[in-house]
């Protein structure tokens, strides 16, 4: 008899241990990361919204789902900028408005198609990003961070009076009246059979599909050279001009890349709300990106995507409990408990930061490897 034969264990251990080295073959590669992308999005609204004992416990619902996948696009295209570039703007509120506000106005004036909604938001974000981009790129540094601010505040004043004839000023853009998908499916409706317990509605699935595609995309692009000298720019953008880079060149299409991802999440959140908020414009919102992408982990693929959900289930859940008390007792703990939600951001955000400073991704990252390594070990 041999030594495995005599040793079950062992043999699980070997077995568990292989599987782990495939996995760890096979999880970098494109279809697995698109795939298990689409999986999640599949089961994220019902274990979030419907599912036994969870949904009751997390108290999600099916609105806010969606919510996070939108806000997750804009990440994932701001992740572009900062966690891969190196370039950390505060203006991407003029991005994210900007497109919605121009979906929409073209709903409201010209189609409220849905797909003519995204594509002329998308448009307009393009075309801001790359005249924003080449005045702004021509500085580094802070001097760039504050020029992005400087013209997304422009903007938000432009909305709140001069341009108010079109933007409705204030009160934002109201009466936007979204029109059916393809002309026959309305967006709020359930999805019939299986579908409708997975996904919920037929707007979730449409933002779903933008979703992973948005991931595919922007797995492609970083795992491209435009990404190789993304991360080149990052790391040393002097040696990469002495290699004969366009460091500008490079830098300009990754601020338009990223813009174009903030536009189609802008315009799927006007979608979502049939209102465009002048809010959208302001330099708070810039700062929220900021704040999700370095919670979740920035240079991470789906860090920032985490740090989304975080984020917004502190602002839209937690915001809502009036009384904290111990668990499983009437002990309260404290009062207007939800009225203290930005605090409780900012103590997770500085917990985070200091102990993980790769951000949420960065603990995923760091017990992966070390059950790679116990893996390793045992074999």
């Amino acid at each position: 008899m041999s030594e495995k034969d005599a040793n079950p264990s062992a043999n699980e251990t070997l077995i568990g241990g292989d599987l782990f080295g495939r996995w760890e073959q096979l999880r970098g590669r494109e279809g697995t990361v698109v795939g298990l992308t689409a999986i999640i999005v599949a089961i994220f609204p019902w274990l979030f919204a419907r599912a036994p004992f969870v949904s009751g416990f997390l108290q999600g619902y099916q609105s806010l789902a969606t919510l996070i996948l939108i806000w997750g696009i804009f990440a994932i295209g701001f992740d572009l900028l900062l966690g891969y570039t190196g370039l950390l703007s505060f203006g991407h509120a003029a991005f994210w408005g900007g497109a919605a506000y121009a979906a929409g106005i073209v709903a409201k004036n010209v189609s409220g198609d849905p797909i003519v909604m995204v594509l002329s938001g998308t448009l307009f974000a393009v075309l801001l990003a790359w005249g924003l981009g080449f005045l702004s790129l021509r500085r580094g540094g802070i001097y760039f961070s504050i020029l992005t601010l400087a013209f997304a505040q422009m903007m938000y004043f432009m909305a709140a009076s001069p341009l108010a004839f079109l933007t409705n000023g204030e009160n934002g853009l109201t009466g936007v009246d979204v029109g059916n998908l393809f002309g026959v499916i309305h967006l709020e409706a359930d999805i019939p059979s299986i579908g409708g317990m997975l996904l919920g509605t037929w707007l979730y699935a449409f933002v779903g599909l933008f979703f992973v595609g948005a991931v595919a995309v922007a797995y492609r692009i970083l795992n491209s050279p435009y990404g190789m000298v993304f991360r080149a720019i990052r790391e040393n953008e002097q040696r990469a001009e002495f290699v004969g880079l366009n460091v500008w060149r490079y830098k300009l299409m990754a601020f338009i890349i990223s813009g174009a991802f903030a536009g189609l999440a802008g315009s799927l959140f006007t979608i979502h709300g049939a209102y465009v908020p002048l809010q959208s414009l302001f330099w708070t919102e810039s700062g929220d990106i900021v704040v999700m992408t370095v919670l979740g982990g920035a240079g991470s693929m789906f860090g920032p995507v985490l740090g989304v959900g975080l984020y917004l289930y502190i602002e839209n859940i937690v915001s809502t409990i009036q009384v904290l008390t111990i668990p499983f007792t009437d002990i309260v703990l404290i009062q207007d408990f939800g009225y203290y939600w930005h605090l409780l951001l900012g103590i997770v955000f500085v917990a985070v930061v200091w102990v993980v400073p790769d951000g949420l991704w960065g603990i995923i990252g760091r017990v992966r490897t070390f059950v790679s390594d116990r893996m390793g070990g045992d074999r």
